[in-house]
């Protein structure tokens, strides 16, 4: 049985990919205090020094991050230019977080930076993300629910937070899905998925690298429908950035992006020892009780269902193939929120970086 700690961990997560329409209303503020970066271009090359810099995570320092934690204690951020990069521990809203100039880069996903983008007219952009694929999944037990296929849904009950009733009804409708007609039970529930695995409900809208875990470890058998491989395929964990930035501090940007690649490089081709940071450094999570197992199996789920994928393989960590992007904006439009590719995403500092260091697409051998 998954403990209530580890489900309050998670409590914000899930609200995470439905932060854009409130997150709306505080990029409307941040707007008027938006300026300039205050780092010069000091052009690229070894001897680059681009000061400090601030990355906001979306979440607390749990192996979500396993990539920028090799970063930081690697040294990759140091030899990429920098005095230090702070790593600011979530939940909170990546689009304000740069619009205010409170960071370089904020970690989001394209559900809720395309919302301020096309509620709001935020200058703000997607230059790359870490999960080609998002973890939304809805959870079942092989003993409950066993709910593998979209017709196994038929005629059950499935427990969904307020915080993604609309990211389910972009399911249903993406999916041609009538739920009354399919005798479908929508059951408004919280953060702990315990009524789930005592069997009083047949599915949960969940993660892939937090509940279905838990359910893992527990032994209880999860079954997964994951929504990106069934109708709502979109990037997170997605670094975004402001315009200004692109335009005016492109080399510390591509500084950041060479360090992440590095990072994540070495995290997900050591992924124990990625677990084992994150669980026992006090820089990172050894004050949040996490679970050794738990936060190694995530590391893997990471590197073999979520970041590496054929794209990346062929063109690098971080890319966004022209058909993600607009898959992504496909599930943005189902969701209600109409923007484009070319108002979301501005892939050129990444295709810079790997022009400037090919050798850093050749991951897997590293």
């Amino acid at each position: 049985m998954t403990s209530t700690r580890g489900s309050s961990f998670r409590r914000t997560s899930v609200r995470r990919f439905s932060q854009g329409i409130a997150a709306a209303a505080v990029i409307t503020l941040a707007l008027s205090a938006c300026s300039s970066g205050d780092t010069a271009d000091t052009g690229s090359g070894e001897d680059a020094s681009y000061g400090d810099a601030t990355i906001q995570l979306s979440w607390i320092k749990n192996s979500e991050f396993m990539g920028e934690f090799m970063a930081d204690s690697k040294g990759y951020f140091t030899d990429a230019g920098f005095d230090s990069v702070e790593l600011v521990t979530g939940p909170a809203s990546a689009e304000a977080s740069v619009i205010a100039g409170n960071s370089d880069l904020g970690l989001g996903n394209a559900i809720s930076t395309g919302t301020v983008v096309a509620q709001e007219g935020a200058p703000l952009k997607i230059i790359g993300t870490t999960y080609q694929k998002n973890p939304f999944t809805i959870l079942s037990l092989a003993s409950v629910g066993n709910i593998a296929t979209l017709d196994d849904l038929s005629g059950k009950s499935i427990g969904v937070q307020d915080s993604n009733l609309s990211l389910w009804n972009a399911f249903l409708k993406i999916n041609d899905i009538d739920a009354e007609a399919e005798n479908i039970t929508v059951v408004p529930v919280q953060y702990d998925p315990s009524e789930l695995f005592a069997g009083n409900i047949d599915g949960w809208f969940s993660y892939l690298t937090n509940e279905n875990l838990d359910a893992e470890i527990a032994g209880l058998d999860p079954v997964n429908l994951p929504l990106a491989d069934n109708g709502l395929p979109f990037v997170a964990e997605t670094f975004t950035a402001s315009d200004d930035a692109i335009e005016n501090d492109r080399e510390k940007l591509k500084a950041l992006l060479v360090a992440e690649i590095k990072g994540w490089t070495y995290a997900i081709n050591n992924t124990d020892e990625a677990g084992k940071l994150t669980v026992e450094d006090a820089k990172y999570g050894a004050d949040l009780g996490l679970d050794i197992v738990k936060e190694t199996r995530q590391a893997e789920i990471q590197r073999d269902d979520l970041v590496v994928s054929a794209d990346t393989e062929e063109n690098g960590l971080f890319t966004i193939s022209d058909e993600l992007q607009q898959q992504s904006i496909d599930t943005l439009a189902a969701a209600g929120v109409d923007v484009t590719a070319e108002q979301l995403f501005d892939l050129s500092l990444l295709d810079e970086v790997y022009e400037e260091n090919p050798e850093l697409i050749d991951y897997a051998n590293n």
